[in-house]
């Protein structure tokens, strides 16, 4: 390649990007006329609601809709937002300067690591994690330090175990309960030992809870925001891709400390225009959606987590129930890695699972399998493994 075509330093520290492997894969697969049963990425599989859809089309009428949004979002929308979190969280949130609308909540995720990580900042990231809280620093010339999860400790960070050398220069942590991709939940003591480790060596939090709705058999989960202190410290991410089926719209929202959110507002007004304003008037429908609805999607991930569960005890697998997010988190057979356990799966049974080395060293030795298909697609993908000869013992 010709020096002067030669990309920026920034993007050879990349990674390839698991899902565009996947997808590659994918295609290969299927023109080898496989019949893919994808249980790969957290792409949902049940429609929008309709009243959301109406919304939208109704909003597409309207030309005042059809200009450029303010920057940081309707007013009616990021009502909306801080209505639904007081609804939801008991958190008294002020719209004007403590709520933000992003483009999904993944594009938010990497701006403000770009808005706050000068390069040589260390940012202490979860491994496994979702790839959006590492490659964000990584672009912004951050050096992560992984902290490493484990399943003796149930996927929990181990904020003792950093060392204090790391911990005084630390600038970020950021950090995902319920979990992607490992589906584990954080009890409140931990968010509060999060708050006092952030207040001690003066760390920006931030939370990702994207998938706080989907929780199950009583689970609540925990918002940063509820923690006394949290604020001062932090910010948190939603997403309505999961919760509302919305996954191709692009719309999400970040809340909490209002600093922190005008330095985010301040770069996205260098990079973008905001989310369509038709889009905003549908995810205020969304987010005043009666709770029957969310209760619906949960009890339809609840049933396919139980179908599954069992079906790879089956095979050999104890799954431990898990309480909230759209995935399970298996281990692959003694003296495979990831990669090449997905790999096998994927050629020998037109079955896609995502390697859990794509979501950080600590991944190694796991899959995620998304929960987006119905029971009967999932015994069809079960039937195959078993008739493959894949078990995990």
């Amino acid at each position: 390649m010709k020096t002067w075509l030669k990309p920026a330093q920034r993007l050879e520290k990349l990674p390839q990007y698991v899902f565009a492997r996947l997808d590659e894969l994918k295609l290969r697969a299927k023109e080898q006329g496989l019949d893919l049963i994808d249980l790969g990425m957290g792409n949902p599989d049940g429609p929008t609601p309709q009243p959301v859809i109406d919304s939208a089309i109704a909003a597409l009428q309207d030309p005042k809709n059809h200009g450029y949004p303010p920057f940081e979002g309707t007013a009616s929308f990021r009502r909306a937002i801080t209505d639904w979190y007081k609804r939801r969280y008991n958190v008294q949130l002020d719209s004007e300067g403590e709520a933000l609308p992003l483009i999904g909540s993944k594009e938010g995720l990497g701006h403000l690591a770009i808005a706050y990580i000068d390069p040589g900042d260390v940012v202490l990231v979860p491994s496994p994690a979702y790839p959006a809280h590492f490659r964000g620093p990584l672009l912004a010339g951050g050096e992560i330090y992984e902290m490493i999860l484990s399943a003796e400790n149930n996927w929990l960070i181990d904020l003792a175990a950093i060392p204090e050398e790391v911990a005084q220069r630390a600038k970020v942590m950021y950090f995902n309960y319920p979990a992607n991709p490992t589906g584990a939940i954080a009890p409140r003591e931990f968010f509060e030992e999060a708050v006092a480790f952030a207040k001690k060596y003066e760390i920006l939090l931030v939370h990702d809870l994207c998938y706080a709705e989907l929780a199950f058999d009583g689970y609540q989960p925990t918002s940063l925001l509820e923690i006394e202190g949290g604020k001062d410290v932090g910010v948190e991410f939603h997403t309505l891709s999961k919760t509302y089926n919305m996954a191709g719209w692009r719309v999400g929202f970040v809340v909490g400390n209002r600093h922190i959110i005008q330095g985010l507002r301040t770069l996205k007004t260098n990079l973008d225009y905001g989310i369509f304003s038709a889009i905003q008037v549908a995810a205020e429908t969304a987010l005043q959606l009666p709770d029957q609805y969310l209760e619906a999607v949960c009890d339809r991930y609840k049933e396919r987590r139980d179908f599954l569960i069992a079906g790879l005890g089956e095979l050999g697998w104890d799954i431990p129930k898990t309480y909230a997010t759209m995935y399970l988190w298996i281990p692959v057979p003694v003296g495979m890695s990831s990669a090449d356990f997905a790999l096998k799966v994927l050629e020998s049974t037109g079955v896609v699972f995502t390697p859990g080395s794509a979501f950080g060293k600590g991944g190694e030795g796991y899959v995620r399998i998304s929960l987006i298909a119905d029971c009967d697609r999932l015994g069809e993908a079960l039937n195959r493994l078993k008739q493959a000869g894949i078990r995990y013992k």
